[in-house]
């Protein structure tokens, strides 16, 4: 499922240039020293990277809890169900119970503490920076979150976190590198294929849950079993 993923990281990053994007482009950096610049933005995505890992480490940590219940398939059909209604479910449905107030409020306490590390040029404050950004609430990270609960282990949900981060990296850059590099129709055509995306990969947690007896995409329950049970020799 990490290729899955990193494809969710890849396509959901022309969301994410919506709003790290402004962030990005703002950077602190060496714009005349090619090399420093290149290490900058390095720094600047190992700081994303290692907020998504972390975060990750937890979620998977929630899903081998669901694991030694013996919750496995069950939990994965579920997560896939809650990735399909970030996509299926209309935003204005969720506006009555007012999940704004805390997601703006946080975002407010992250970007003030972005704002003092915009000045210095120095890797540890870009390496905050990116640090930082990694918390900004995001539906496409949401998305990625509920896959990482259904790997069901602490080491599965970081990989699967990190894949999504690398898969972000690519269009991240090119709008540091080149502001304009994505014309506005471009961006619109992305944004209607994200959704399909999203769906198929909640599409394939669902399959995975049910046991079909399918090879890397349904496999059986049994076949589930046999490649948890522990090692007890």
């Amino acid at each position: 499922m990490l290729y899955a993923a990193f494809i969710l990281g890849l396509l959901s990053s022309l969301h994410c240039i919506g709003m790290c994007g402004p962030i990005a482009m703002m950077l602190p950096l060496e714009r005349n020293n090619p090399v420093k610049k290149a290490l900058q933005i390095f720094t600047y995505h190992s700081g994303r990277i290692l907020t998504y890992a972390s975060i990750g480490l937890l979620f998977g940590c929630i899903g081998k809890g669901f694991y030694l219940a013996g919750i496995q398939q069950r939990l994965s059909i579920f997560m896939g169900i809650a990735i399909l209604a970030v996509v299926l479910v209309p935003e204005k449905s969720f506006s009555k119970y007012n999940f704004s107030k805390p997601v703006f409020k946080t975002i407010a306490v992250v970007r003030s503490a972005l704002g003092k590390r915009l000045k210095n040029k120095n890797l540890s404050s870009i390496f905050l920076i990116g640090l930082l950004n990694g918390f900004l609430p995001c539906g496409m990270v949401y998305a990625a979150l509920f896959g990482a609960v259904a790997m069901q282990n602490p080491f599965s949900g970081t990989l699967y976190m990190v894949a999504f981060g690398l898969g972000t990296i690519p269009l991240m850059s090119a709008v540091v590198y080149f502001h304009s590099v994505l014309s506005m129709p471009f961006r619109n055509k992305i944004h209607k294929i994200i959704p399909y995306t999203v769906a198929c990969i909640g599409i394939l947690f669902i399959l995975r849950g049910l046991g079909l007896g399918i090879p890397y995409v349904s496999p059986s329950e049994t076949s589930l079993f046999v490649m948890a049970a522990p090692n007890c020799k």
